[in-house]
């Protein structure tokens, strides 16, 4: 029945009004409306939501994956590095760390066992001068707190050894550190989803919720429709599910969404921020010029400027930071985010490259793509956990 009613949203308009919205008041009466019920509603297909519909799915759940775009992982999981982390930045004892090195031996024995495309080829964090040893130190000490195992400390003849176009005067070997082929991931983890009565359905929004009689009410629309409408009007939604379970896994929406649902004490909600980050690509080489990831030292918002590698043996460098500070919320809601690249921003990437790899020759880098990462902490700030919050109403909500 559920998905004949999720099948509507591809009809067209309803008399409601255009795209089957109309104007509503802070309480809107959705008599109309259709309504079901479903046992666990996954709001957003990228990795951290199909792996979550996954988990429930094994476990018994009739799960529905509900995701805004036309495919998954779309966002933030498919414009990044591609980097399976060993665990070295993050606090003792926080989420970061211990889901970072406990995911760590769980991605890498998921690929293994499905032959997913990854490949463990290490990673040197180099100091560039001697005033930032003591900070590479400082990551040799968290990382092993941490559980990391197999971290070393190198001079510069050693690192020269293992990687002969780095320039350091020390380096952080972390040999557990790796890359995936990330669409293959996420692409498997849906596959065992959906053979475990998951229901996914593109181009479907939640718009937006309540907490009523003891319940939550998500409002659903056609995409194409809460973009043409949302921010104009209060939005009548085509359907209105009521689950036992809801996971807001949205990303980049997440936060914006969770404003977005009555009932919710919103003080509760943290603000985001939102970094910017480039990708250059190195072209004009017929053989990479390194073996493994090479990083810097953090900077104020990432793990600075670095080099990665595909499977295919290309090399990437980035990202660098953009801290975003004209993003509403109805525009992080829609994910409107400038994701084009400028070329000359290069013009820092050559020099923070350079820097480690004095090689890098003039005009071979070319614009690769841009990312957007959602963070709990802005410019200046320190870093934060990760947040994961358990509103206790019924049925639960988890942020």
């Amino acid at each position: 029945m559920l998905r004949r009613v999720l099948a509507t949203l591809r009809c067209p308009a309803s008399p409601a009004g255009p795209g089957g919205f109309r104007c509503a008041s802070s309480t809107p009466p959705y008599e109309r409306v259709p309504t079901e019920t479903a046992d666990v509603v996954v709001i957003g297909a990228g990795a951290v939501g199909i792996a979550t519909a996954r988990e429930l799915a094994l476990k018994g759940r009739d799960v529905l994956l509900l995701e805004s775009a036309s495919t998954f992982g779309t966002g933030t999981s498919s414009r990044n590095s591609e980097v399976i982390h060993a665990g070295i930045y993050y606090p003792r004892d926080s989420l970061k760390a211990r889901l970072c090195v406990r995911g760590r031996e769980l991605l890498y024995k998921y690929c293994s066992d499905r032959e997913i495309p990854h490949k463990q080829i290490g990673k040197l964090i180099v100091a560039t001068s001697p005033s930032e040893v003591p900070k590479l130190q400082d990551l040799l000490r968290r990382g092993t707190e941490n559980g990391v195992v197999g971290l070393r400390m190198l001079g510069c003849a050693e690192a020269m050894q293992l990687e002969p176009e780095v320039r350091c005067v020390q380096a952080l070997l972390s040999p557990c550190s790796g890359i995936v082929d990330s669409h293959s991931f996420m692409l498997s983890l849906l596959g065992e989803a959906e053979c475990h009565k998951t229901t996914l359905s593109f181009n479907t929004t939640v718009t937006g919720g309540h907490v009523k009689d003891g319940q939550i009410q998500l409002l659903i629309s056609e995409t194409k429709n809460v973009e043409r409408e949302l921010g104009n009007h209060h939005l009548v939604p085509q359907l209105i599910i009521i689950p036992k379970l809801v996971i807001n896994a949205a990303g980049l929406s997440a936060i914006p969404l969770a404003k977005r649902f009555h009932g919710l004490c919103h003080g509760t909600i943290p603000p985001p921020y939102y970094a910017r980050g480039c990708y250059f690509i190195l072209s004009k080489v017929k053989i990479p010029p390194f073996s493994r990831l090479i990083y810097p030292l953090p900077e104020d918002g990432g793990i600075g400027i670095h080099v990665t590698l595909d499977l295919d043996g290309h090399v990437k460098f980035g990202p660098d930071v953009e801290w975003i500070d004209s993003a509403d919320d109805i525009s992080s809601f829609l994910n409107r985010f400038d994701y084009s690249v400028d070329p000359s921003r290069s013009g820092r990437f050559y020099a923070e490259i350079q820097k480690y790899y004095p090689n890098l020759k003039g005009g071979s880098l070319d614009p690769g793509y841009a990312g957007i990462r959602a963070k709990l902490s802005g410019p200046g700030m320190p870093p934060t956990d990760f947040v994961i919050q358990y509103h206790r109403v019924l049925p639960p909500f988890v942020v």
